[in-house]
């Protein structure tokens, strides 16, 4: 029995290392004979691969293309590129694939042989890169991204060092779920200690204190979108003043100038959208929402108001004065440095 299963993965290996196969090459691979190739065949398709075959004298096999993506089995050359491949789009350089590479990567981890593991660090210790991160961002690991989505995959608890307003503490949480920005990555987890959801900026994390620990049942999210809350967290809650600015403007036009980080987006109606957002200074709030290019009005808080106006006539004395392009210049850097105020503190406090 072990020996059929070796050969069938050895017959598995070769059908992916080549697109075609005549009957005779495969069973001298194998060792065996045309008709035991035909039966490992058969087998394959039972497990769901799906082998394409042609008949005849000039016939052969072939791994043809199926509904679900069957496991790989890839050579050691072929391991390492993937894994530098999803570290490489793990950390940011190629948008849109972050999360997904972290997933790949952390299933990859796991059955990586050590001597392999070596291969890949020593790419990355002989590699830098010629343009730096987003300017506000901050370098995760890979390694810690993929310890991080395998406890989150595997329920498994975590303990971290973690700075915040007390210093640098020992947090045992629960990790439930994994989420980036542009510019930073987040774990949503349970706070054992402190008995209450708690989102992390991973870029802090001093790393894991040994490895994944016991295992826990999952709770339920705070919130079933978890996207919207921890933008939620890391925008608006930790703030002095909570903001609501709706723009008449459709939400695909807006969401491409608001950072998540800095502010959460909701739909209303095709012409208008709501922000949340919020800060510690009115002034800051009011250059931030001025600045957005769309008509806008202020739901909360009303102190806002009086801010807006002050602005406002400061603008048109200055716009008078021949002044007002430097000053739309001056307000768009400003608004940026707003943006990375917003993302740029303690969380998970």
């Amino acid at each position: 029995m072990l020996e059929t299963s070796a050969r069938l993965l050895r017959l598995l290996s070769l059908l992916q290392a080549r697109g075609d196969w005549t009957g005779a090459e495969l069973a001298e691979r194998l060792e065996v004979g045309l008709r035991t190739v035909r039966r490992d065949v058969e087998r394959l398709r039972e497990l769901g691969y799906p082998v394409d075959a042609t008949p005849g004298a000039a016939g052969g096999y072939r791994l043809g293309v199926g509904a679900a993506l069957p496991p790989l089995l890839l050579d050691d050359e072929e391991a390492v590129a993937v894994a530098i491949g999803l570290r490489t789009a793990a950390t940011g350089s190629v948008a849109g694939l972050e999360e997904s590479s972290v997933r790949a990567l952390a299933k990859l981890q796991q059955v990586l042989p050590a001597r392999l593991r070596h291969r890949v660090s020593a790419f990355e210790a002989a590699t830098v890169a010629l343009t730096g991160p987003v300017r506000g961002g901050s370098g995760v690991a890979a390694d810690l991204l993929a310890v991080i989505a395998g406890a989150c995959r595997d329920h498994r608890r975590l303990r971290l060092r973690y700075p915040g307003r007390e210093g640098v503490t020992v947090r045992t949480v629960e990790p439930h779920r994994l989420a980036h920005t542009p510019r930073r990555w987040y774990l949503l987890a349970w706070d054992v200690d402190r008995a209450d959801w708690r989102t992390f900026r991973v870029d802090r994390i001093e790393g894991p204190l040994g490895p994944p620990g016991a295992r826990f049942t999952p709770r339920t999210p705070p919130q079933e979108d978890v996207a919207a809350y921890v933008s939620q967290a890391i925008s608006s809650a930790p703030y002095r003043y909570r903001a609501r600015i709706l723009f008449h403007a459709p939400l695909e036009a807006v969401a491409p100038r608001t950072s998540p980080a800095a502010g959460r987006l909701e739909r209303l109606g095709a012409g208008a959208c709501v922000l949340h957002t919020g800060s510690n200074s009115l002034e800051e709030l009011a250059l931030y929402v001025a600045v957005k290019g769309f008509a806008f009005e202020v739901l909360d808080p009303p102190d806002l108001l009086p801010v807006l106006r002050a602005l406002s006539a400061r603008l048109l004395a200055a716009a008078g004065s021949g002044a007002g392009g430097e000053v739309l210049g001056l307000l768009a850097v400003h608004d940026e440095r707003v943006q990375d105020d917003h993302v740029d503190r303690d969380d998970g406090q």
